[in-house]
């Protein structure tokens, strides 16, 4: 093999197609753009959702919903991920462990404003935990093994359990 003997692969060139020159071409004329128009023409990308001026269907429809834009974000964690962290020697489980110390281990990379913790995995080693929140199923396996789970924040349900506890 010489160096004047290696070429592409066969396909992995495309030669640019000279449209509108000319009916015998196949591409003359209008050069394969269709009619007249708006989309004939160049530089026109934006008239995908365009209705000739009626108001468009996106904008028909009526809105739902709404976004709070100072909404709480929580770190979620899997109780097998922290049973990995645990095995791998990351994380001490006579410890109590909290966010700053899954942050430490690299179980979840910031805080946020809190950790989640939820109950996907399975978990051997007793620990005490403090989260913002713990799912059921996540409390559940914690205190299967021994261990005890301190939620900072209730969820909406503790807090109406606690309103009616008072009137």
């Amino acid at each position: 093999m010489k160096l004047n003997d290696i070429s592409d692969n066969k396909g992995a060139r495309y030669k640019f197609k000279r449209v509108g020159r000319g009916i015998g071409s196949g591409k003359g004329k209008t050069a394969g753009r269709g009619v007249k128009g708006q989309k004939a023409r160049s530089g026109v990308t934006g008239i995908r959702q365009f209705e000739g001026g009626q108001m468009p269907l996106y904008m028909r429809m009526p809105k739902r919903g709404f976004n709070k834009p100072n909404r709480a974000k929580y770190a979620e964690v899997n109780i097998g991920r922290i049973q990995t962290a645990i095995d791998a020697g990351k994380l001490d489980a006579k410890s109590k462990i909290d966010a700053s110390a899954l942050v430490e281990a690299g179980v979840i990379r910031r805080m946020f404003d809190g950790v989640r913790l939820l109950g996907v995995g399975d978990l051997k080693s007793k620990i005490d935990i403090e989260v913002a929140y713990a799912t059921a199923g996540a409390r559940q396996a914690v205190e299967k093994a021994g261990g005890s789970v301190a939620a900072t924040e209730p969820r909406g349900d503790a807090k109406a359990d606690a309103k009616g506890k008072k009137e």
